[in-house]
């Protein structure tokens, strides 16, 4: 096996499809097809079998999507330390990042890193933050920047933090909201199906708020899944909605209420920065980390 074999084993136990992993490695999916079945007859086992529209692994192909997965990390670390050892802020770092942050706030970061540091590679994944938590527990990106509390025993930076909000178009009486209708976010399917922490504790925190002040549920008249949909649909007139501060503009006139429990506790969500100590050994992890301790959000 080569390198080549160890990402198309990693590439089908992602996808779980030979369609998207052919995707994933810009190759045909008849190539791919050839590919494994020339590692089967190497091995002399099967190492997928089909399952409904997707494909699931043998017990001998789990076996080797696991030790792919391991050689694949000790490649990427071997060529980190041949790179750090130059003493020079170079080679790749992976980062991943949620959704909102990778989308508003990481092009800037990354533009200006680079500027300092312009012979750093720099390979970016975004998705749901419980996405993002899974591939820092596996290795598979050195820094990790996620919405939410997740339970990370390594080190941890504070990025930012915004206040959840109610946001109308005209100004509401608090007590009426029990009749008003409420354009309420959901989190996506996949989100969910994934245990997005993120998504549920914010929701638990934002029914302890409702249920501390009303004793009857809202009057919801739309889901949607979009923080930014539920704003834009307030714009217009059609219902109050519950968002973070951070999806609002300066000059966008809605009437706003900053959240806060009985207790004076504000309703907040955080951003953090996760990464493992032993990472800072590679210059440029320790660099990039460090620039983002100092980094003003705008």
């Amino acid at each position: 096996m080569d390198e080549k074999d160890w990402f198309l084993l990693q590439s089908l136990s992602k996808e779980k499809s030979l369609t998207r992993a052919a995707e994933r490695m810009y190759m045909t999916q008849p190539a791919l097809t050839y590919r494994l079945q020339q590692l089967e007859k190497r091995f002399g086992v099967p190492l997928i079998v089909k399952h409904g529209k997707g494909i699931r692994f043998t017990p001998e192909g789990e076996y080797l999507a696991i030790y792919a997965n391991k050689m694949l990390a000790d490649l990427r670390d071997t060529k980190d330390h041949i790179i750090n050892m130059q003493r020079e802020v170079q080679g790749t770092l992976r980062i991943g990042a949620s959704i909102y942050f990778g989308q508003y706030e990481l092009p800037l970061i990354i533009k200006k890193f680079l500027e300092l540091y312009p012979k750093v590679q720099i390979h970016v994944d975004t998705g749901f933050s419980s996405e993002i938590f899974d591939m820092l527990l596996q290795e598979e990106i050195q820094v990790g920047i996620i919405r939410g509390e997740f339970q990370w025993l390594d080190q941890k930076h504070l990025i930012q933090e915004e206040n959840i909000c109610l946001v109308s178009k005209e100004k509401i009486n608090l007590e009426d909201l029990p009749s008003l209708p409420r354009i309420n976010y959901r989190a996506p399917k996949l989100a969910l199906k994934l245990g997005d922490q993120m998504s549920f504790s914010l929701s638990h925190a934002i029914d302890q708020w409702w249920y501390e002040r009303y004793q009857e549920p809202p009057t919801i008249t739309m889901q949607v899944d979009s923080h930014e949909t539920c704003k834009e649909m307030a714009k217009f007139g059609l219902g109050y909605a519950i968002i973070p501060r951070v999806f609002l503009r300066p000059n966008e006139n809605l009437y706003t209420v900053d959240l806060t429990l009985k207790d004076g506790t504000p309703i907040k969500r955080r951003t953090w920065m996760l990464y493992r100590q032993a990472t800072l050994k590679f210059a440029v992890v320790d660099r990039f980390v460090e620039f983002l301790q100092n980094y003003e959000l705008t």
